[in-house]
């Protein structure tokens, strides 16, 4: 399987925080499947810890590598794709990531409950 990790997902699982479930954690461990990190979290993650909102210590760049994940550049036709997905959602963000999510055929690990209510992609609840 191949995983792309919503925003606090990554963050939960960095910080191994335990409101990450444990049918998330055993995907992510899962030696079999590859875990992928989007550059637009990596964005998402700066400005929150730039206006207070999040403390996340070091690099979120250094911090996907560690984890042993991949890092998901961010390409104009997912910009395009996050633009023209058909429901609503405020977040710029998360609208990104489920863009990328379905152009590449990613699962997509979230606890996002706007997002779980729109079944356009195969998802991991993380709660």
């Amino acid at each position: 399987m191949n995983l792309l990790l919503d925003t606090h997902v990554f963050l939960w699982w960095d910080q191994r925080n335990s409101a990450l479930n444990v049918k998330v954690r055993a995907a992510i461990e899962n030696p079999a499947n590859s875990v992928f990190v989007s550059a637009a979290s990596v964005w998402e993650i700066a400005i929150k810890r730039r206006l207070g909102k999040l403390a996340f210590h070091g690099s979120a760049s250094a911090a996907i590598a560690a984890n042993g994940f991949l890092a998901l550049p961010v390409l104009p036709e997912d910009a395009d794709e996050a633009g023209d997905l058909p429901w609503r959602h405020g977040d710029p963000f998360d609208r990104l990531l489920v863009a990328q999510a379905m152009r590449q055929s990613l699962v997509f690990a979230t606890a996002d409950e706007t997002v779980r209510r729109h079944d356009v992609l195969p998802q991991l609840w993380a709660r």
